[in-house]
């Protein structure tokens, strides 16, 4: 199912990249969850906004195991994807999370 939403457009490393890094968070997420829950300030993961859950995973991921990727990217991509896909406030909410979870 991964490698139909990957696709076969563009350069084979994107492809790898974005494989790993979907299989990567879903492997990861209870790590991942680990370090996101001490920064919700009276939220707990369960509440969140899928959206929100899923990019903060994947962004925390990111930030574990692709040391490569300047936090900043990294960052900057996941407010970019709440905004967009998420409710009005995600965007805040996840660059918040995320400073904190890199501080």
């Amino acid at each position: 199912m991964i490698d139909e939403a990957v696709g076969e457009g563009g350069p084979a490393e994107t492809r790898m990249f974005v494989r790993e890094l979907v299989l990567g968070t879903l492997d990861h997420a209870a790590e991942s969850d680990l370090i996101i829950a001490p920064l919700l300030d009276g939220w707990t993961i369960d509440r969140l906004p899928t959206i929100d859950r899923i990019v903060l995973r994947m962004s925390v991921y990111e930030l574990t195991f692709h040391k490569e990727t300047p936090a900043a990217v990294v960052i900057n991509e996941a407010v970019e994807l709440a905004k967009k896909f998420s409710t009005e406030d995600s965007g805040r909410f996840v660059n918040g999370v995320l400073a904190s979870a890199i501080a």
